[in-house]
């Protein structure tokens, strides 16, 4: 016959230790069942879209607001590019690109005057068409956040740059990217595609 042995204190009959070991056990137990991580779904970033801006006159003018927007932006580290299409400048152009504030980008046709008919000479064309280029190939590439596209409106009047190409470089440019087109004349096609216009009027006081 065997008898068993049941004890009423467990660390009198297995010892404290005993015990001790035990209750650190379950506590393990415990805590591995209340420590598990949940499984997080990534989170997606979404990005703020980009404003198409359009600054308008009834005459052609330096637009003295949006060069002091563009400066502000490039001063806070933005990268910024702003093309001037019918403003020439001496060996300048996009292989030769005035740079401010560090994040400012600033261009110019690489020619010794101002542009204002639509005859030009096939070395000016040239000159202007390469500016064109390059500004699309820039901002499809991501390359600036923001782009001033000085008295683009007049080049499109004068026919020197086509206005689908325009509406094309807006649809394809990245979200994020804000743009300013500037210069009288300005499309009905641009209006209707701009987020927000603005138009400058000359008022006289008697």
């Amino acid at each position: 016959m065997r008898y068993i042995c049941i004890a009423k204190e467990p660390h009198k009959r297995f010892g404290t230790a005993h015990l001790s070991l035990n209750l650190r056990h379950q506590h393990s137990m415990v805590a591995q069942v209340e420590t598990r991580t949940p499984t997080l779904e990534p989170q997606i970033q979404h990005a703020v879209e980009g404003l198409v801006q359009i600054v308008t006159a009834p005459h052609r003018s330096f637009f003295t607001n949006v060069m002091a927007q563009a400066l502000r932006v490039a001063g806070q580290g933005t990268p910024v590019l702003v093309v001037q299409f019918l403003k020439g400048g001496i060996r300048m152009g996009p292989d030769h690109p005035i740079h401010l504030c560090q994040h400012l980008e600033w261009l110019r046709c690489n020619l010794p005057r101002c542009i204002d008919t639509p005859e030009l000479e096939p070395v000016e064309m040239e000159a202007l068409t390469e500016l064109w280029e390059y500004t699309k190939a820039a901002v499809v590439g991501d390359r600036f956040s923001l782009v001033v596209l000085d008295e683009l409106s007049l080049a499109i009047h004068l026919g020197l740059i086509p206005e689908a190409e325009v509406l094309d470089l807006i649809a394809q440019r990245p979200r994020h990217v804000d743009m300013i087109l500037t210069g009288p004349e300005m499309p009905q096609s641009l209006i209707d595609r701009a987020d927000q216009v603005t138009e400058l009027r000359r008022s006289f006081c008697p």
